[in-house]
């Protein structure tokens, strides 16, 4: 696997302080794997802006194809050595789709190896139970990883012998840490870590993973490299910005539909019969934007996917967010609206403009809102309901 040369370390002034970056590897360009952005959040001012990943800014489903594929391949597990499952978990929010397109991609190159795929959560899943963690970094720092109540998929999660955390950037690793550490309470046998991820900015912090954990750690990601942050004067006592999540014990609770918070071990495959009346309609060359909902991104993922192939169609995706990005750099403008969860926070958009698209999907897991129906309103979109792999429910409120 080719590598771009390390380069020498760089300065970026943001609005909060000055970010200094080193990248010591790198599988692609660094401008092509992310850009910088800068956040609302005194805890962290500033975030990688990822353009593989298909949540902040638009991504065509090839180049997020390629991104899982490109990640699954560094994984480095000893799968003839361990005499268990494999347990791969996608961390919330942001990363959800993402380790979940990494393990379809893995068990494509590892067919019959037994594995497991969970996201963490910031709800809760009706008659799970919720298993809590803290991101500490995090503008909502409250997440929950779920027991699988299904007898087999339950087997697989205590029986897990290897375990790999995806998210797309890790750079202290403090979440790794506790929600390993949470692992272990339930799967005790878990003799060996992997953390996947995009853009790996732990630096020397990468060393003491496996005595923190308490396994052997191994890393695979896109790029390695380091950063630090020197706060602007100006940027001294200010206020703490408003969690971006509801108070512990009021977070909106959902019934799960198997698309990943309680458990998968198998690909998600939408049915001919569920994608038909989606791409009736949509010709080739239109333009085309699939947008996920928050944590709701690997099945938006699927169905855009399936839309390029099928129709020849422009397809981008993204996905709606809890995160708020400042309007600099890459952000050009924001869109401010009611989370369709029902959390009671705001929700965010960003460089959406409706007329660059022919047609724009709004996927969500949970019944149809107020806020979901206010939001296809104002973007003349259609909400896709996923209630099952094989049943997608439209709506339009053009």
């Amino acid at each position: 696997m080719s590598a771009v040369p390390a380069a020498a370390p760089v300065s970026h002034s943001l609005p909060a302080g000055t970010l200094h970056l080193a990248i010591e590897r790198s599988d692609l360009p660094a401008e092509e794997l992310f850009w910088l952005g800068a956040r609302n959040n005194p805890r962290r001012a500033f975030l990688f802006l990822s353009r593989v990943l298909a949540k902040h800014l638009p991504v065509a489903p090839s180049v997020v194809q390629d991104c899982h594929e490109r990640i699954a391949q560094r994984i480095d597990i000893d799968t003839a050595a361990q005499s268990g499952p494999v347990l791969f978990i996608g961390m919330a929010e942001t990363a959800t789709g993402l380790g979940q397109g990494v393990f379809e991609a893995w068990q494509r190159q590892h067919p019959g190896t037994p594995a497991l795929y969970l996201h963490t959560s910031r709800y809760r899943a009706v008659g799970a139970q919720a298993l809590a963690f803290e991101e500490s970094h995090s503008h909502a720092p409250q997440v929950f990883l779920h027991v699988p109540t299904d007898p087999l998929l339950h087997a697989q999660f205590v029986g897990a012998r290897a375990l790999v955390l995806v998210d797309d950037e890790i750079s202290t690793g403090n979440t790794f840490v506790n929600l390993a550490h949470t692992c272990f309470e339930q799967a005790p046998g878990i003799e060996q870590v992997h953390i996947a991820c995009i853009t790996d900015f732990s630096g020397p912090a990468r060393a003491s993973l496996s005595a923190r954990i308490g396994r052997p750690v191994t890393t695979g990601a896109l790029l390695e490299g380091a950063w630090s942050f020197t706060p602007a004067s100006s940027a001294a006592g200010a206020a703490e910005a408003p969690l971006a999540q509801a108070a512990l014990g009021q977070e909106p609770s959902l019934h799960d539909r198997g698309f990943g918070r309680l458990g998968r071990s198998g690909p998600l495959r939408l049915t001919p019969a569920a994608l038909a009346p989606l791409a009736a309609g949509i010709t080739a060359g239109e333009r085309v934007l699939v947008l996920g909902t928050g944590e709701f991104m690997h099945p938006a993922f699927v169905l855009g996917r399936a839309l390029a192939e099928q129709t020849g169609a422009q397809v981008r995706l993204q996905s709606t967010t809890r995160s708020p990005i400042l309007p600099w750099g890459p952000i050009t403008h924001a869109e401010c609206f009611d989370d369709p969860y029902g959390e009671g926070i705001a929700n965010y958009l960003y460089n959406f403009t409706r007329s660059d698209y022919d047609h724009v999907l709004l996927c969500h897991e949970a019944p149809p809102s107020a806020a979901l129906q206010a939001l296809a309103q104002r973007w003349r979109a259609r909400l896709v309901h996923f209630i099952s792999e094989d049943h997608l429910a439209q709506s339009a409120f053009c």
